[in-house]
């Protein structure tokens, strides 16, 4: 059911934890199946993630999904972070099962939010950056398997 990847990351997580004063920090969550992520962004002066810490309360697929999406924009810039897709990160782990691809939009939407927060703080506008959604409907998904 779950790739070796998906396993590893949800027993092994990565930059769990918080960032003081974080450069952006976002929150996302989905109602219907009670998944809330939280992403940490520190930012340096050239626009370059230094440092991404999660905490996500939720499936061992939403755990997953976090801590591999932290290791995705790590060392990344603004731009760079901004691609990083559910279907990248889905690709990262090697595929989710279809009931689970909404965890990878939450963690899509968790670095979105931590950046829409970071450019709200410095007054800056992000290209190609929307106003995240705070509330991810499984309802709204494309439910592929990767």
């Amino acid at each position: 059911m779950y790739t070796e990847k998906v396993m590893d990351h949800f027993q092994n997580p990565r930059n769990v934890g918080e960032i003081d004063n974080a450069s952006g920090v976002g929150t996302v969550g989905n109602a219907k199946c009670g998944d809330i992520m939280r992403m940490y962004l520190d930012i340096d002066d050239n626009g370059v993630i230094r440092d991404c810490k999660f905490k996500t309360f939720g499936c061992g697929a939403a755990v997953a999904t976090s801590s591999m999406a932290t290791e995705l924009v790590i060392g990344k810039t603004i731009q760079e972070a901004l691609q990083v897709t559910n279907k990248a990160v889905m690709e990262a782990l090697d595929g989710l099962p279809p009931v689970k691809v909404h965890c990878s939009l939450l963690a899509e939407e968790a670095i979105h939010a931590a950046l829409w927060d970071y450019a709200q703080k410095n007054g800056i506008q992000i290209e190609g950056l929307e106003k995240p959604k705070s509330d991810i409907h499984e309802d709204e998904e494309q439910e592929e398997e990767y």
